[in-house]
């Protein structure tokens, strides 16, 4: 299935990429775990930088972040570990969502703040170019034909290198298409949630690539005695390196972006890329998926 794809079809990404979306402090105070995530920048801040820059130098080169994550923090603890980047190095970030409180995910589509929330972006990224600048979520107030003719102009002014949307349908993903080249779609999907099967294939058909957020998923099928823990003991892996091992196996345009704190959960989710699956042992685990 190859290591390796070509974003756009021309920014070579390994497969395995990394979400900056766990690099938040824990919950405001008064906030049950879940709901109030990602507000605010890491306590440690030098932890933080050590996983960014321990994931670029074990060959992770597609970095996934949000203007929304901590209010813009994420960014900037990115641009604080990584600028100057590596030549190698993709940037990709989401604009689209407005965060008035902790717990409270806004989709907002006007024009004029998805332009000012590029702009805003490339200020904390320190670049003067996003290789990757993705719709985070479709304002369903504001016709989609703006939403992405505003991302479009962004990249006639050379700001922004390709464009890529996050939680959409086929039928989005094809209607933006025809508005201008659509290189990544963002949405939810791993072993356990395959709502998304669709846009899946449809991104394999046109050579999209499609980034899985919360690639390793939890529940039953994922416990000790589950058919994933089955599997990752028959070839000397964890769970979580199978699960990700199936997604690299289900697509050749599928590209996880597991996120971690941890520089042991790091290396895990990296060496992922190496795990093989049987035919078998491939349509075992997604024939109980989807059951």
């Amino acid at each position: 299935m190859g290591t390796s794809f070509l974003l756009g079809g021309e920014l070579k990404v390994n497969r395995i990429g990394y979400g900056a979306m766990r690099l938040a402090a824990a919950p405001e105070p008064g906030f049950e775990a879940g709901t109030g995530h990602i507000w605010r920048a890491p306590v440690d801040r030098e932890a933080a930088k050590a996983v960014l820059r321990t994931a670029v130098e074990s060959g992770v080169n597609l970095i996934d972040t949000a203007d929304s994550y901590a209010l813009g923090e994420n960014e900037e603890l990115v641009a604080e570990a990584l600028h100057p980047y590596r030549d190698d190095v993709v940037i990709a970030t989401k604009i689209g969502v407005a965060r008035p409180s902790p717990t409270e995910w806004v989709p907002v589509g006007h024009p004029a703040y998805l332009r000012q929330q590029a702009e805003l972006s490339l200020r904390r990224l320190k670049l003067d170019r996003i290789d990757l600048l993705q719709l985070h979520r479709v304002d369903p107030a504001v016709p989609l034909a703006d939403q992405i003719g505003a991302l479009h102009q962004l990249r006639q002014e050379g700001k922004v290198r390709h464009i890529g949307l996050s939680e959409v349908t086929v039928d989005q993903l094809r209607e933006a298409d025809q508005i201008t080249p659509i290189a990544s779609v963002q949405n939810m999907y791993n072993l356990a949630n395959r709502g998304h099967e669709a846009v899946v294939e449809y991104a394999a058909a046109h050579d999209i690539a499609f980034i899985p957020f919360f690639p390793v998923a939890g529940g039953e099928h994922a416990g000790p005695d589950g058919p994933v823990a089955a599997v990752a003991k028959e070839i000397g892996a964890t769970p979580a390196q199978t699960a990700l091992a199936w997604l690299l196996r289900k697509s050749p345009t599928v590209l996880p972006i597991p996120g971690t704190t941890s520089l042991e959960h790091l290396a895990e989710n990296i060496a992922a890329s190496a795990v093989q699956l049987s035919d078998e042992q491939f349509e075992r685990l997604s024939a109980i998926a989807s059951a």
